[in-house]
């Protein structure tokens, strides 16, 4: 019955009540095992603890007797949960519902190839592009002798309305022998669609029986021609249905093509579609999706009427985010409205209220949502949840799915691995959309989905979702009578001392408290409520907006909440300490801590959240003076942002890091600069947490410790700490060594990013020409540096002396920095630098940064020069030098003995005067714009290109 939807409203009353009580059993069960969990830490600390004989008794008698309360408790909920079950199949009974009778199954349209094309508005750029994929001999088949083109994109955006375009293109038509259109729908068929093909080649119904025989005869058929084969609406992920069929049309032709259409990129791949065959369908510009709507809205109205709507219908067009199905069916509603009242009425209302939505929109989404497998159902549902338009990490979403048991039934250090398989699937059935990269992380990250799509899950969650907003104390426009609403989300425009309703829902069991438009001060005065009265919460955010005044501290009744798993108190900047009444939170799975720059400690009994997976605390450097002891037994813990060290025996010591082998992301270091004893850097192991990849290196001193440099040995310390090998970045801060010679550091293949920080007695630089997959390097602050030489370049002494006359060719040429992009030497007046030491005759076969795209030198004030290597590095495409008056000089545009050198390089900039930008192609103008604008932190489009292309006097054309 899940793949149908329920038509009697007796039924869906008869469903609700059963799913509530179903919360409510799981509740039950996860207090009864909270509560045995906490039993049995606390009986482990007090047998740790070596009591007397007559403490040890008096604590079983007080143990026994809290067990039998627990016992009473929960026996009594159970008799209560019990008792709402017979009741729901006393009502089953009574109404003698018939479960199989009251369903029916989602439509699905039957599709063909004919199209009016004075329908269709825009896709000219697109029909453009497929049929060309089509018909051009040269078009990517990837050696495929029948390549599968793939239009994917969600339920409505145009994909069969594309296929038909590009199905009675007269170069198609022309290009093909034959042309066959097949509506696949589910289930796919096999038998019935090469029928339906042998039929296409035949003209008339085929009589054959067998899959053999079919197959067969569609060999023949097709053999010596020229075949497009359009397969529309496509959701099978069973490779086998399609293996044979398509081996039987393997002997079409060259130049046949297989079209096909889905939602699902999982189905294209399946399918047989290579990566440039696959192609996206994006939503239409707001002009085509008013022209899809006018046309159908202002049939039958004269200019006058329409010119009177013009306003308010692109303002309705805007509700349909670009979807032609939604535009059509809003047009043909405004058909039939005449007034601007019943159209400004449109506009108001939420696309779930509107009837015809429910009846032509939703039900292409409710397939995709069907087809989905349960455990995806309850993921993708949970996004109703969040604020229309909202962008989410995808790594914070997990842990949300995480956090209300979604992820369940796989053993625990999998669920992260099982949420990402959850996400990218979802994201394969065009869940989500609008995804975003780090600079430095090329995984997909963050998300969004389209407008629609979340309308349509608040329709399939308006019974448990609701959504509060207390601006002039309205609510939004969601059905707020059920009091038993397990998911809720505060948005809090104002500062209200109380917020209106929200304690009406008592069985919630996630609260997003949206503070993007207020602090989170005012929270403080009924958190106490909060936490005493919602104690059904899984998941709890608090987080602050952009603000710097915030809630100072938690209450006590925050450990009231068993239950909880995800607690976000990100950005609370006056949050200056943790109750003690947290750590009884043992099923606490996230705690998200950062940017509490006010917060000096964490509770001393942390180490009893033993469920705790991820401790964001990262920073919060310059305000956590220790981390408590008992953090290593968080054997769960996968994310530790920051781990400071001190000298004080009362806090965790760098052995603490032992039994944490499941760490992976990022990890500071800081205080390292209190260790004295080399064997507790050895006993962390840091080499074991095969997850590390980004591992910061921090050789301060704590606040309030008296430096202890006369007995450090940093050089020593930084070898004991061997990292990972597959590390992608390493920062190293503070550092008081003269050198950098840790053995482990040239074997990190993986690394792609180094920092040399404030590393204040350094004399010379490691060879870290060496690393092969090294593309960014800063080294900065301050150091007595002198020289740069070749040993920078890390080349063997042998490679060195070979003869410049060498037979080898210049690929086998010995190449130091062979992935090196940027390099940053950003010095605080680095007086002792003056030679950065070039090749001699004798070196000259050596390849130095071939990559090199940008070089920010700043403040050197006694370097000479550059070498040659770098002046007449052809790949270099942004240079940056300031407060270095002597390079500053031989680079002067057009006198500078230098400039003749560097003239090739397009964008210049001294003393942050840019002296010259020259860009003449995308490539180089996109690093420009990233260097110039790259606080901005925004996407920019061609129109936008164009213009600061013209305003910064760079030489561009939009396309090129």
């Amino acid at each position: 019955m899940e793949k149908n939807k329920v038509k009697d409203a007796n039924v869906r009353n008869w469903l609700k009540k059963l799913k509530d009580v179903a919360y409510d059993v799981d509740d039950v069960l996860d207090e009864w095992n909270s509560e045995k969990l906490k039993s049995q830490i606390e009986k482990e600390q007090k047998e740790a603890r070596n009591f007397p004989l007559l403490k040890k008794m008096r604590n079983s008698i007080s143990s026994f007797t809290f067990q039998t309360i627990l016992y009473y408790k929960i026996a009594s909920k159970l008799n209560g949960v019990n008792e709402q079950l017979d009741t729901i199949a006393t009502e089953k009974d009574r109404y003698k519902f018939g479960l199989e009778k009251v369903v029916e199954e989602p439509r699905r349209l039957i599709t063909a190839s004919f199209i009016d094309d004075e329908e269709v508005y825009g896709r000219c750029q697109e029909t453009k592009i497929l049929v060309n994929m089509l018909v051009a001999e040269n078009s990517s088949g990837g050696g495929l002798k029948l390549p599968v083109i793939s239009i994917m994109g969600m339920g409505g955006i145009g994909k069969t309305t594309l296929a038909q375009l590009v199905y009675n293109h007269s170069d198609v038509e022309c290009h093909f022998d034959k042309r066959i259109w097949i509506c696949v729908s589910d289930p796919f068929n096999e038998i019935r669609i090469a029928k339906e093909i042998l039929e296409a080649f035949k003209g008339e119904s085929s009589n054959l029986v067998g899959k053999d025989n079919i197959l067969q005869e569609i060999r023949s058929h097709v053999s010596g021609k020229k075949v497009l084969l359009v397969l529309d609406d496509v959701w099978s992920e069973d490779a086998t249905r399609w293996e044979q069929l398509k081996t039987s049309l393997k002997h079409c032709s060259p130049g046949s093509r297989i079209l096909i259409t889905t939602r699902n990129e999982k189905v294209a791949i399946i399918m047989g579609t290579t990566s440039p065959n696959l192609f996206l369908l994006n939503t239409l510009s707001l002009e085509e999706c008013w022209s899809l709507l006018s046309r159908r809205a202002y049939y039958g109205r004269t200019r006058e009427e329409s010119e009177n709507l013009d306003d308010i219908g692109r303002k309705i067009a805007e509700k349909c985010q670009g979807l032609p199905l939604a535009a059509k069916i809003l047009g043909g509603l405004l058909r039939f409205k005449r007034t601007r009242e019943q159209w400004q009425n449109v506009l108001d209302s939420e696309m779930w209220d509107i009837e015809e939505a429910e009846q032509d929109l939703f039900p292409p989404l409710f397939l995709s949502y069907y087809e989905l497998p349960s455990a995806l159902k309850q993921c993708i549902s949970y996004c109703a949840v969040f604020p229309k338009g909202m962008i989410l990490r995808k790594d914070e979403l997990i842990k949300l799915w995480m956090a209300q048991d979604y992820l369940k039934g796989v053993r625990c250090e999998e669920m992260e691995i099982v949420g990402e398989e959850y996400f990218d699937e979802l994201h394969m059935r065009s869940f989500f959309q609008d995804f975003r990269g780090d600079e430095l992380d090329s995984d997909i990250i963050k998300y969004k989905m389209h407008d629609l799509i979340h309308d349509f899950l608040l329709v399939l969650m308006k019974t448990e979702c609701v959504m509060l907003v207390n601006h002039d104390s309205e609510e939004l426009k969601l059905d707020l009578s059920c009091e038993r609403a397990r998911y809720g989300t505060l948005i809090r425009k104002e500062a209200a001392p109380t917020e209106p309703n929200i304690f009406r829902f008592r069985k919630l069991r996630s609260l997003l408290i949206d503070s993007s438009y207020h602090d989170t001060s005012s929270l403080r005065l009924y958190l106490p409520r909060l936490f005493d009265q919602l104690t059904c919460l899984r998941t709890l955010n608090l987080s602050n907006g952009l603000f710097r005044n915030s809630i100072e501290e938690l209450p006590d009744e925050i450990g009231k909440l068993v239950h909880l798993r995800y607690l976000n108190l990100k950005n609370n900047k006056k949050l200056k300490e943790l109750p003690e009444s947290l750590c009884g939170l043992c099923n606490l799975q996230t705690l998200n801590l950062k940017w509490c720059d006010s917060l000096k400690e964490l509770p001393c009994g942390i180490g009893k959240i033993i469920n705790l997976r991820h401790l964001e605390n990262d920073q919060t450097n310059l305000s956590l003076m220790a981390i408590p002891k008992g953090i290593g037994r968080l054997t769960n813990l996968q994310t530790l942002g920051l781990f400071v060290v001190t000298s004080n025996s009362d806090t965790s010591s760098l052995g603490d890091l032992q039994n944490l082998i499941h760490l992976r992301g990022l990890l500071k270091i800081s205080g390292l600069g209190a260790v004295c004893d080399v064997t507790e850097a050895e006993k962390a192991e840091l080499e074991n947490k095969k997850g590390l990849r980004t591992l910061i290196l921090d050789f301060t001193i704590s606040k309030g410790l008296m430096s202890n440099r006369w007995q450090r040995d940093d050089g020593r310390l930084l070898e004991a700490l061997r990292p990972p090998p597959y590390l992608e970045e390493l920062e190293i801060w503070w550092y008081s060594s003269p050198t950098i010679s840790a053995n482990w550091m040239m074997g990190l293949t993986k690394l792609s990013h180094v920092s040399l920080g404030y590393c204040l007695h350094l004399k010379s630089l490691p060879p870290l020409g060496k690393l092969p997959s090294l593309e960014s390097l800063y080294i900065g602050g301050r150091s007595r540096v002198e020289k740069v030489s070749v040993e920078f370049l890390g080349v063997e002494r042998e490679e060195i002396l070979a003869p410049s006359s060498s037979l080898e060719s210049p690929s086998s040429s010995v190449i130091a920095f062979p992935s090196l992009k940027h390099f940053e030497f950003e010095f605080f007046d680095l007086e002792e630098w003056e030679d950065w030491v070039p090749l001699t005759s004798r070196e000259e076969h050596i390849s130095i940064m071939p990559r090199l795209c940008s070089l920010t030198i700043n403040s050197c004030p006694k370097l000479k020069a550059l070498p040659c290597y770098v002046l007449h590095n052809t790949s270099l495409k942004q240079l940056n030098i300031s407060q270095s008056p002597i390079l500053s000089e031989r680079c002067r545009k057009e006198t500078g003995e230098d400039w003749l050198k560097i003239s090739h390089i397009p964008s210049i900039m001294i003393d942050s005067v840019r002296i010259q930008v020259n860009c003449s192609s995308v490539e180089e103008f996109g690093l420009f714009v990233k260097f110039e604008f790259q606080s901005e932190l925004m996407c920019i489009t061609g129109e936008e290109l164009c213009f600061k292309a013209s305003y910064m006097g760079c030489h561009w054309q939009e396309g090129r």
